[in-house]
């Protein structure tokens, strides 16, 4: 178990255990949580720590979103500055921002949202950046950033829209309106919901071992390609597709597949090899 300011991490059986770990404050995303979320999700992917990550919540809530009281707007002195460069550097903020969460999207193992109780706010851009979300009874949402006067800005708007019903998305945006658990299975925000935390995290926790047993280059190739055909036309996705089989289509692990198939046993997988940058490797060298 490794401990953050705001996470809790185990990785077992090659599933990456990721608990948003401030119960007392619903889990809200202080400050250094924007920093650790990614930095963790970037350090599972490059060094091929996981086959699958499993993000939950501590207590009784997923997360009440932003803490608002760590991004309250201010002067940081009394020095005047140019409006104008003082908006572009906040639009780097935003950014940074949303960096944190397509960190999620583009790892190269799946991710599982396990929710329960509140998923509010910056909350639901995080589950909805997640490959999969999966929900106790008494989970509910809410885009809450209307109420307090900005529009979510760091993925709600953006993925919501290909996952939910296009009209429905702009409702709950333009009004606010908390949505229950039978209402987002309904819409396909979540793929399930279970009467109890308990059984939420059993299940999430069968899915996971499901997919941690696959051969983890061919869910790698399926993530790379659904996420594709979703911002792409179809003749665009299948040419990418076509690529893809090309250059990575495993003999051995189409092998290992097939032979543990026809026997009923489960396959043997190599990991992903870890990602390099070209600067590491080969360090010696100048």
């Amino acid at each position: 178990m490794t401990n953050y300011s705001c996470f809790e991490l185990e990785i077992k059986n090659n599933i990456a255990h990721l608990s948003m770990s401030r119960p007392d404050s619903l889990n809200s995303m202080t400050r250094i949580f924007w920093k650790e979320l990614p930095d963790i999700i970037k350090d599972i992917d490059k060094n091929s720590k996981a086959r699958v990550i499993v993000l939950s919540g501590q207590g009784k809530h997923f997360s009440a979103g932003m803490d608002l009281a760590n991004f309250v707007p201010g002067e940081k002195s009394g020095e005047k500055k140019d409006p104008a460069r003082v908006r572009e550097a906040f639009y780097h903020e935003v950014l940074e921002l949303q960096d944190a969460f397509t960190a999620l999207e583009e790892c190269r193992m799946p991710t599982i949202a396990a929710i329960q109780g509140a998923c509010v706010g910056g909350a639901i851009d995080m589950a909805a950046a997640c490959d999969m979300r999966y929900c106790s009874d008494d989970a509910f949402f809410k885009i809450a950033e209307v109420d307090i006067g900005i529009a979510a800005d760091v993925g709600t708007l953006q993925r919501l829209p290909t996952l939910m019903p296009i009209g429905v998305v702009r409702e709950l945006a333009y009004t606010g309106r908390k949505f229950d658990s039978a209402e987002a299975k309904s819409l396909g925000l979540v793929n399930e919901v279970f009467d109890s935390q308990e059984n939420l995290v059993s299940e999430v926790n069968k899915i996971a071992k499901t997919i941690a047993s696959k051969s983890p280059l061919v869910t790698r190739v399926i993530k790379k390609q659904i996420n594709y055909a979703r911002d792409h036309s179809v003749r665009d996705s299948l040419e990418f597709h076509a690529t893809w089989n090309a250059s990575l289509l495993s003999g051995q692990d189409l092998e290992e597949a097939m032979t543990s198939y026809m026997n009923k046993t489960s396959g043997n997988f190599d990991d992903l090899e870890p990602k390099e940058s070209f600067w590491e490797k080969d360090k010696g060298l100048v």
